[in-house]
């Protein structure tokens, strides 16, 4: 643990108290000097700047949902699968409750009530999920992949396969307004959704537990903890998320389909083993994950400046990316643990340290 000194400056504090950060808010300027380098009069352009904070949100609230199942130790890949049922359920209910012609105050109160039900879809999914995961123990990257099945085939088999379309216009109208011409609806539900649950999990007893559950699942238990209510409501809040993000894939394209998004769930892992978060459980912050977030980002619209650079070639770089970053903090936990136990060792002093002046048993 690091000691943090009150005569140290700001940011040498802020460097000791969250090194990861640090270094993802060195690498997020660094790409972005690049990029902008590279293309400035097409990157640096102010709709081109308002077109990525209208794209990420919609997997980065994804991202969160991944991370806070993650730092319990398990995983959600349920994701997208969550994301577009809830999307073709809301897209179903509002065709079927809203007519063409309908007054604007009756419509905005539809949409409503569909917001209401996609939180409710995405809710029962997570439950679902972290049911199998706490009640079976079966683990969780195997429940999650199971359910993500279950809900795509459940959404292909409403859908018979093909688009949902036909919403009312106000509602991709709303999920697409920029006000002030710089702030997109979408960064602004992706920032509602970073503060709640970082303030989750950084204030509440709740958040704690969470991470005591990456920690030591058998010290949470026998600490007193209802492990199994902790993984349920962690896998309730990661379905929610992806329902919300459904909801704004869904005012992007103006429609719901059972397969969209499918390349989001690498992009989701690669962003929350980016953003800091340990596979293993216990560690991980809501803030690194959003830097991470906009990194990826600033990389996929810097990438699609390149004529030459096929998007075929996308998921080889996440790919690459993430193997990367997973050697790179194996390496950086192994240097900490021997650091640790270098420094540990050094204020132990001779085996039997201080006995004050008493030997050791077997001395004479």
């Amino acid at each position: 643990m690091t000691l943090l000194n009150e005569k140290q400056s700001p940011l040498a504090r802020f460097v000791a108290r969250d090194p990861n950060l640090f270094r993802l808010i060195i690498m997020l300027v660094a790409v972005f000097a690049v990029m902008g380098a590279l293309r400035p009069t097409i990157f640096l352009r102010p709709s081109n700047l308002v077109s990525m904070a209208k794209q990420f949100p919609e997997y980065g609230i994804m991202a969160i949902g991944i991370s806070i199942c993650m730092i319990t130790g398990g995983i959600d890949l349920a994701v997208v699968g969550t994301a577009n049922l809830a999307a073709i359920t809301t897209a179903r209910f509002l065709i079927a409750s809203v007519p063409k012609g309908s007054p604007g105050g009756y419509t905005l109160s539809m949409i409503l009530m569909g917001i209401l039900i996609a939180l409710t879809v995405g809710a029962l999914c997570g439950a679902l999920s972290g049911w199998l995961i706490s009640r079976f123990r079966i683990p969780p990257i195997l429940a999650t992949l199971g359910t993500h099945q279950l809900f795509t085939g459940l959404a292909i088999v409403i859908t018979e396969g093909r688009p949902v379309s036909g919403l009312p216009i106000l509602f991709s109208r709303l999920g697409n307004k920029t006000l002030a011409g710089f702030l997109p609806v979408p960064l602004l539900l992706y920032a509602l959704a970073a503060i709640i649950i970082g303030i989750m999990l950084s204030k509440t007893r709740f958040g704690k537990q969470v991470y005591l559950v990456g920690t030591n699942a058998t010290a949470a238990r026998f600490a007193g903890l209802n492990v199994k209510n902790i993984i349920m409501r962690t896998y309730v809040t990661s379905g929610m998320l992806a329902s919300l993000s459904g909801l704004i894939m869904m005012a992007r394209v103006n429609s719901a389909k059972a397969d969209y998004g499918a390349s989001y769930t690498l992009q989701c892992v690669l962003i929350a083993v980016l953003g800091g978060v340990n596979p293993d459980g216990g560690f991980g912050t809501v803030g690194g994950v959003t830097v991470a977030v906009v990194i990826l980002q600033l990389l996929s619209s810097g990438l699609n400046m390149f004529e030459n650079v096929s998007n075929f070639y996308r998921d080889v770089i996440w790919g690459g990316v993430l193997i990367t970053v997973l050697i790179t903090n194996h390496y950086l936990t192994e240097h900490k643990r021997r650091k640790a136990l270098k420094s540990a060792s050094e204020g132990c002093g001779a085996p039997w340290g201080n006995l004050g002046g008493v030997a050791p048993p077997g001395s004479t």
